[in-house]
């Protein structure tokens, strides 16, 4: 689901959209209507239209996983590093009115370690 506020889908929720494409394309070769499809998959009409558009084009390979849509912008050590300065406390990094971390203070500090951007969602996502 690419909604403006959550971004791609999770690898788990990736893996299972590639096998409702892949349970369609077995149902193309069948020669089942889209309508049908749709009803049993649960999905809508034009996303079966869709994907039968892809499938015809390039069969089952197009219809397997691209992948993430985007690469992870920290790497391993980065959040190992991000780890560390998360334990010595929200007031080691200049927040003094409360020593919770939030998603917000954790996004800032990744701005201010690192020069690299994430979103609330991004961050709730791997932390």
């Amino acid at each position: 689901m690419r909604y403006a506020q959550r971004g791609g889908y999770t690898p788990v929720e990736q893996e299972k959209r590639e096998q409702l494409r892949l349970e369609a394309a077995e149902r193309f070769e069948r020669g089942d209507e889209a309508t049908v499809i749709a009803a049993d998959l649960r999905v809508t009409e034009r996303t079966v239209r869709r994907w039968r558009k892809v499938w015809r084009k390039g069969g089952i390979e197009g219809l397997k996983s691209k992948g993430p849509v985007s690469r992870e912008r920290l790497s391993v050590r980065e959040w190992d590093l991000l780890e560390e300065e998360l334990k010595r406390g929200p007031l080691a990094h200049g927040f003094a009115d409360d020593q919770r971390w939030t998603l917000g203070r954790i996004k800032t500090l990744i701005g201010r370690l690192f020069h690299k951007g994430y979103t609330i969602q991004g961050v709730a996502k791997r932390c």
